[in-house]
């Protein structure tokens, strides 16, 4: 499922500026949070069944019913049943109008319906520098302001709370999950990194109060283990200048933090693991990756996007046989129906880095030719890259004619692309593996 990573991307790009936004000015009332990393983000990415949160007061009216409802939700969110999750939701928040959790979930299976729908929550996005320089994702401009609305809504209903009690625990944590959301929304969608960073930010300090009037909220160490992680990671000019701006992290705090956080079992215990697989990348600790993945994949055996992680994981860490025997699993359990709405586009990429990393050239070549024709668009320039690749494999096997004709191919999507300069690259000599 989704190597995505929000807060690295915002990382790496503050590092080539040279230039951090000016630390929030933070009080009870303002909006803050990022708690989602872009994450797939994997996400980069996921929120785990809720029914553990104490905004569902005791004896309330039909509180069973609205949890169970609530966990469907989340076993179809999880499953890509996007659509199917809002409408469980959408029943929870119409009986609790003033609950801002109820509406962030709203928000959530809102905002990664429309991630999905253009493959951007595909972890091998995010994994590169090039992301920054990626389109940005077209949402539909009305879904686009309703998601504002929501977010806006939302953080209204926590700040209500809050004006009343400064220190409401449940309204802080409400809020940060809010702006953790817009944070995402505004690095994967709109690539609006300041904004995203400040928003980040003001997550991190809210999830922290959180932690001093409740050291047991456990699901607030997601945030701030993340961000303990990221500024633990930047270079070292680069950490000074956050020192000075009062940010500071430590990489190994960071991991512990989201370790606990994932072993919980609390709201955010996907997410935690989420982020921890996609740091534990990052650290090239492939293996121990590939370990916390697989919790996910036990946890919810329905997700296309976490059994498909697996894999990547694997190529990334060389072990492309073993790659190919998880895809091969994969793509028989979606001919048999397990995984709804499963895009086969990915898996049919995965499977060509496979057999390409296992030199069967010729097999590489047929999925990344299915890569291609199994997209439906050129959305973050996923079908570009299935033909560049097939274009290098055809190179390989000295089948020039067919290696222009799928250079040619990937420039005519799009011209100004890191994929189509590669392909002119390779139009004026061809392609020989480094």
């Amino acid at each position: 499922m989704r190597g995505s990573d929000a807060c690295f991307i915002l990382s790496t790009t503050f590092q080539k500026s040279g230039k951090l936004p000016d630390k929030p000015e933070m009080t009870p009332y303002r909006a803050p949070l990022h708690r989602r990393l872009g994450n797939q983000v994997l996400s980069l990415l996921l929120v785990t069944a809720l029914g553990v949160t104490p905004t569902l007061a005791i004896g309330a009216p039909g509180k069973a019913e609205l949890e169970a409802i609530t966990r469907s939700g989340w076993d179809h969110f999880y499953s890509s049943e996007y659509d199917e999750a809002l409408s469980d939701f959408e029943k929870v928040w119409e009986a609790r109008p003033d609950d801002a959790n109820a509406l962030n979930h709203v928000l959530d299976a809102l905002i990664y319906r429309e991630l999905y729908r253009y493959n951007a929550l595909d972890t091998r996005l995010y994994s590169k520098q090039g992301f920054i320089n990626s389109k940005q994702v077209p949402i539909d401009p009305s879904i686009k302001q309703r998601i504002k609305e929501l977010t806006d809504q939302s953080l209204l209903l926590s700040d209500k709370r809050l004006r009343a009690d400064p220190r409401d625990v449940q309204a802080l944590y409400s809020r940060g999950v809010t702006e953790g959301l817009r944070s995402s929304y505004q690095v994967i969608v709109e690539h609006a990194w300041f904004s995203a960073l400040r928003n980040a930010l003001a997550a991190r300090h809210d999830h922290e109060e959180v932690l001093k009037l409740r050291p047991d909220w456990t699901d607030a160490k997601t945030i701030v283990g993340a961000h303990n992680f990221v500024v633990g990671s930047l270079s070292v000019p680069m950490k000074a200048m956050a020192g000075i701006a009062g940010i500071r992290g430590d990489k190994s705090k960071g991991l512990e933090m989201l370790a606990e956080a994932g072993k919980a079992g609390g709201e955010t215990s996907a997410d935690a693991r989420i982020a921890l697989a996609l740091f534990l990348r990052r650290e090239e600790r492939f293996m121990d990756a590939v370990e916390v993945v697989r919790t996910l994949t036990r946890d919810h055996p329905r997700s296309f996007l976490f059994a498909l992680e697996e894999a990547n994981l694997l190529n990334a860490a060389g072990k492309t046989p073993d790659a190919a025997v998880v895809i091969t699993r994969i793509l028989s359990d979606c001919k048999e129906g397990k995984y709804p709405n499963p895009h086969l586009e990915l898996a049919y990429y995965a499977m060509g880095e496979s057999q390409r990393g296992q030199g069967k050239l010729p097999e590489a070549l047929q999925y990344f030719l299915k890569a291609a024709a199994a997209t439906s668009n050129n959305t973050l320039d996923n079908r570009q890259r299935a033909l560049l690749a097939a274009g290098q494999i055809s190179d390989l096997l000295l089948k020039r004619e067919d290696a222009v004709t799928q250079y040619r191919a990937t420039i005519a999507l799009d011209g100004a692309t890191e994929e189509a300069a590669s392909a002119r690259k390779y139009l004026a000599r061809p392609y020989r593996a480094q």
